[in-house]
């Protein structure tokens, strides 16, 4: 009888910390995966979080972690192409199912929250799936005017929005939402607080997917860099290349597409410049080492001296150009 107690006891400990409050919980099938691990990228408590989770032969994985307030967690291929999308926090337990080899299969089941967002990818499947993203963003502006109470808004138009070249109305989209319904932990350099400057960092590389390619971690030193990022689609970008292509030799420009959509890339970049790198941030704005850069609007443009020292970070082309000749005196 001691025996069984013991073990009853040593049963219900292990329940107990597998539904922790101190941390959340995400596991689920991706079946027709192909690969061994997934990489799981979000915001933590004491900053960005990049790691990656075993996936066994069917396709199960499971992964744990810790925010306090909502934060959005992106589960990666090893591509670097996104898998799902969801919110978690503290004492969350997550389960996500998805058929790799079908588009639109991906089901999350965990908390309010997420089924809402699913129950809207399911009623807007046709949009999520059109390359022109318009219908889906008209649709998002809806939702978010007529639901200021629900925390689906910040979400959909931190993640699913893609139009962010009038970065005043989505600024006004967000500020109609309740102060409640957007906490920080969801907004965190998308847009930023009005007048909000975050220091300039000092990074010694930045890695990105090199189109067409793998990750390739971008050494940061010894080399005035420009770096162009932007979301599809870019106004006046054939104005735009042209000005950069004729920049002194000893700046080097990249180019870093920064948001999750990236079925019109190729159809993009095929007439740009060929001595151009042409890079995609997975995480668009969150991509670890690229948030530094503190990323409120796209495009956006930022600037590295020899040393790795962010001499710019923001959305006016002249700055970012003025920033970069001075670095090369």
């Amino acid at each position: 009888m001691k025996k069984f107690h013991l073990l009853y006891c040593l049963m219900l400990l292990a329940a107990l910390a597998s539904c922790s409050n101190s941390d959340f919980k995400i596991e689920g099938d991706l079946v027709n995966l192909k690969a061994t691990q997934v990489r799981v990228v979000f915001r933590g408590d004491s900053g960005v979080v990049d790691g990656w989770t075993g996936v066994d032969k069917k396709g199960h994985f499971s992964f744990k972690g810790q925010a306090a307030q909502p934060v959005v967690v992106t589960l990666y291929g090893t591509s670097g192409a996104p898998l799902v999308n969801v919110v978690a926090v503290n004492g969350d337990h997550l389960k996500v199912k998805a058929d790799m080899a079908s588009a639109g299969t991906v089901k999350v089941k965990g908390n309010k929250l997420n089924e809402a967002w699913q129950l809207f990818r399911d009623e807007h499947a046709d949009f999520y799936a059109d390359t022109n993203r318009s219908r889906l963003d008209a649709a998002i502006e809806k939702y978010v005017r007529e639901h200021p109470d629900d925390m689906l808004s910040t979400v959909l138009l931190m993640v699913d929005y893609s139009d962010y070249s009038n970065r005043q109305k989505v600024q006004r989209l967000l500020n109609g939402i309740n102060i409640t319904a957007r906490p920080q932990s969801l907004v965190p350099s998308i847009l930023s607080q009005k007048g909000h400057q975050p220091p300039l960092p000092r990074l010694m590389s930045v890695t990105l997917m090199k189109h067409n390619g793998a990750f390739e971690e971008i050494d940061l030193t010894h080399r005035i860099t420009l770096i162009n990022f932007w979301a599809n689609p870019q106004k006046n970008r054939s104005a735009l290349l042209t000005t950069l292509d004729n920049l002194d030799e000893g700046i080097r420009v990249l180019d870093v597409l920064a948001e999750s959509d990236t079925l019109r890339w190729d159809k993009t970049i095929a007439a740009d410049p060929t001595r151009w790198q042409h890079y995609w941030a997975p995480g668009g704005p969150l991509e670890p080492g690229v948030q530094l850069m503190g990323i409120t609007s796209l495009p956006w443009y930022a600037v590295t001296d020899s040393t790795g020292m962010v001499t710019y970070s923001g959305p006016s082309i002249d700055s970012a150009i003025n920033a970069a000749t001075t670095a090369l005196k």
